[in-house]
């Protein structure tokens, strides 16, 4: 028996490995028929005891593969460690079903266990493009619109939503909203949208936010132990890591810092909470898991009412400062909060060896590399600006509700900083000043940091751009910043994020002023903009545009989040390299 195992494991393993693919897939999709689609209650019961079956069914399956795998191999590699893995999780469930242990007995364990299956499975047959090329700049941009159409045929299902099942326009929009991690929402997800429709909006933006072929790569490498060096320079591109020995390492930490920081944000916003607002504590859980997620993927969605303005959360000024401190961060970058997590964990060690080891501690010489220093020098620039900016102008407007001096701040940095990417409001938008009007549209066309969940064009790329005005009417021929100078292809590309986000802004507000020329011109122009950066602040207008307004804001909202510099990029790119080199000239401006 072993040595039929062993044959089939090694030989034939390709064929195991696909036959339980189809499996999975086969009671993943009925698992999600389940779930979404039917309504009939006699219908329903009947498929509950189908899901079950199919349960144990891979369960027994599974379990039989990664023992029969382990006693072939006669030792236990990394692709064996995800089948374990899984093996006590589908124990823990039937034991827990078995003995009565109502907590992990329930339905929704079944059917996350059904799906870590088929994600297993779909990362060992299909995640790797070994044999066959794709260019990875267009495979990004297919990544993102696969995801925005399964989003959006689980967005149609019946059971996703409770009052009015959305259109086809409507699903498209949502899932490219919250893919796009943008936050327009056609319709009120708090009160149309079932707990399976939030929690498919939840989803989208998680993956969406940290980018599909992230999640791919990781789930990939976990599954089937390894990646080939076709793919370490596949997702080295992707990933802008030019060392390919550190491309598992970046992909492991960018999913390692976005669950760490979205675990402490679910902490402290569920400790910020009144338990007396929730029927239980799963609801009070998943309302901390959704903001804390949406939060520091600066996607803006909400399962409040009225967003943060909500009459119970308006002056809860510890959940407010907990989601902006969640969004900040996000917008900061993987790599400058990864860079902050190696610092402090560079002091630490520091203060161990000196309190503890007794001896001294040799650390690295340059704690913030150039990047991060620049990122951080040009994020506090925007947030102290901003942070005043609004303060003064809104006294007579929105901050007029506030009792305190505390409330005023607290606000002011909430919106100042929303505004930039996070797509978050505590305010009625459409009574601020029409200066901070003004303000708010800079601030999402200038967007977050680059590397980050953030939009817009990027702080940087602003900054790049002001530096170098200065540098030319200063007479420089470069742009010199903390003693280093600048390249000239960084600036080129600066320039050309500008001008590509102007037309791409101006084309749209154009063709939307033809398909609702009933909206004011202004709105149209805030949505257009608040589109193209993903940010999700609106004036109000998103659910009464037509259906050819929602796709174009949809096509923007998509542009937006790929990058308009990628798109052209992936489908124009030239890629023969010349051997000579033309006269320079210069142009007369």
């Amino acid at each position: 028996m072993i040595g039929f195992f062993r044959f089939l494991l090694k030989y034939r393993h390709k064929l195991v490995d696909r036959t339980m693919f189809y499996l999975s897939m086969v009671c993943a999709i009925m698992t999600l028929a389940h779930i979404g689609y039917i309504t009939d209650k006699q219908l329903a019961e009947t498929s509950e005891d189908t899901v079950i079956g199919m349960f144990y069914f891979l369960f027994i399956l599974g379990t039989l593969r990664t023992v029969a795998a382990i006693l072939a191999e006669r030792k236990i590699n990394v692709s064996h460690i995800s089948g374990l893995v899984l093996l006590v999780y589908f124990l823990l469930i039937s034991v827990s079903r078995l003995t009565g242990w109502v907590y992990f007995a329930k339905m929704e364990w079944l059917y996350l266990g059904i799906a870590l299956v088929f994600l297993s499975e779909l990362s060992r047959n299909s995640l790797f493009f070994d044999n066959f090329y794709f260019n990875p700049t267009i495979l990004f941009v297919i990544s993102f619109l696969a995801l925005i159409l399964l989003g959006t045929v689980l967005l149609m299902l019946p059971r996703t939503t409770l009052l009015a099942p959305l259109s086809f326009v409507d699903a498209l929009f949502m899932a490219t909203s919250a893919v796009c991690i943008t936050g327009l929402t056609v319709t009120d997800i708090s009160t149309n949208f079932s707990v399976f429709g939030q929690s498919v909006i939840m989803l989208l933006i998680q993956i969406g936010g940290l980018g599909i072929m992230t999640f791919t790569g990781f789930f990939g490498y976990f599954f089937s132990g390894g990646f080939s060096y076709k793919n370490q320079l596949m997702f080295g591109e992707i990933l802008g890591e030019n060392k390919l020995n550190s491309v598992i390492s970046t992909l492991l930490t960018i999913i390692f810092i976005t669950l760490f920081f979205e675990l402490i944000g679910g902490v402290f916003i569920f400790f910020s909470l009144d338990a007396a607002l929730f029927k239980s504590v799963g609801d009070r859980i998943f309302f901390s898991a959704f903001h804390a997620i949406s939060s520091f993927c600066n996607a803006g969605f909400t399962i409040l009412p009225d967003d943060i303005g909500h009459d119970i959360y308006r002056f809860n000024h510890g959940f407010q400062m907990i989601i902006a401190c969640s969004f900040i961060l996000g917008g900061l970058g993987f790599g400058t909060v990864y860079n902050f997590y190696t610092f402090l964990k560079q002091k630490a060690k520091q203060v161990v060896y000196r309190l503890f080891l007794r001896r001294p501690y040799i650390h690295k010489p340059r704690a913030f590399t150039f990047n991060t220093r620049f990122i951080l020098f040009c994020n506090a620039i925007v947030l102290v600006v901003a942070t005043l900016s609004y303060y003064i102008l809104e006294q007579r407007h929105t901050l007029a509700e506030e009792s305190s001096v505390i409330g005023d701040w607290v606000t002011s940095f909430f919106m100042a900083n929303s505004a930039r990417s996070a797509g978050f409001d505590n305010v009625n938008i459409n009574f601020v000043a029409t200066p901070v009007l003004i303000m708010m549209v800079t601030l999402m066309w200038m967007g977050a940091s680059p590397g980050s969940t953030g939009g817009g064009v990027k702080i940087t790329t602003v900054a790049l751009a002001i530096m170098n005005i200065i540098a030319l009417a200063r007479g420089k021929e470069s742009i010199e910043i903390y003693k280093r100078r600048i390249a000239v292809e960084s600036v080129n590309k600066a320039f050309a994020i500008i001008v590509l986000s102007v037309l791409t802004i101006t084309l749209s507000f154009v063709l939307m002023n033809f398909t609702d020329p009933q909206q004011e011109m202004k709105a149209l122009l805030f949505e257009v903009v608040s589109a193209y950066s993903t940010c999700g602040l609106s004036l109000g207008i998103t659910p009464s545009l037509s259906a050819t307004g929602k796709i174009i804001v949809a096509v923007t909202m998509f542009v937006g989040r790929v990058g308009t510099l990628t798109l052209l990029v992936a489908f124009i790119k030239n890629t023969r390299n010349k051997s000579y080199i033309y006269p320079t000239e210069k142009i007369l401006f």
